[in-house]
């Protein structure tokens, strides 16, 4: 099975307020083994970066002036990501994000049921606990210490690491049935002891006697 774990940056959080992709990188797996596959690119958003956004990457306006815009990698990107499930950490941002990018562009949106949000399940395994990539990352001992920034392809490697960990983690099995027919298996293999009654016979009875008196009156009197 192939699958795609996909990140994006982008200039800001939300797409009503007019915020734009910067950066979007793929990796592709094939029975959860990372392939050589990749696609990456650096976007002009055609807007300045927010500075809380600054802060999260590092991308500046100056950096991201002379990148290709998104109608100049679109169909490169619809490509690699065509009839294959889509890995994201908060599927929501990314989708939405991509989607606002494909509307500006008269293409068809990323559906919904192609993506598999790490996100939903995390919080459906530690529930209640942080469910952060960087606390993904230190609960399966993923070392993510080359994410100094959030970059789209460092995130998808880690996301790659995280994802397979938890659809890999299983809650142990207890199989009563075996338990049971181990149990009755043993019990087959336990040996049937019979007790044999044998009678004394007449003399040894009046052996038997003779021998309790004459020690008891020994044992009494001495």
């Amino acid at each position: 099975m192939i699958e795609i774990v996909l990140d994006t940056e982008t200039t800001g959080l939300s797409v009503k307020e007019g915020h734009r992709i910067v950066e979007i990188g793929c990796i592709e797996l094939e029975n959860l083994v990372p392939t050589k596959k990749v696609f990456h690119c650096y976007l002009n958003p055609e807007r300045k970066v927010s500075e809380s956004a600054l802060k999260v990457h590092g991308y500046t306006d100056e950096f991201l002036s002379d990148k290709k815009k998104f109608q100049d990698v679109a169909d490169e990107f619809l490509d690699f990501i065509r009839d294959k499930k889509i890995i994201i950490h908060n599927a929501e941002f990314d989708i939405g994000h991509l989607n606002n990018e494909l509307s500006l562009i008269n293409k068809k949106n990323i559906s919904k049921d192609n993506v598999i949000d790490t996100l939903d399940i995390a919080r459906n395994k530690f529930p209640g606990s942080s469910i952060s990539l960087d606390s993904l990352c230190k609960r399966f001992r993923i070392d993510n210490s080359k994410r100094e920034k959030h970059t789209a392809l460092i995130d998808c490697e880690l996301l790659s690491k995280v994802y397979i960990n938890l659809i890999d983690q299983k809650e142990p099995i207890f199989e009563f049935n075996n338990i049971e027919n181990k149990k009755q298996q043993m019990s087959k293999n336990v040996m049937n002891y019979s007790k044999k009654i044998i009678n004394p016979s007449q003399e040894e009875l009046v052996k038997h006697k003779n021998f309790l008196n004459k020690e008891l009156k020994k044992n009494f009197f001495n």
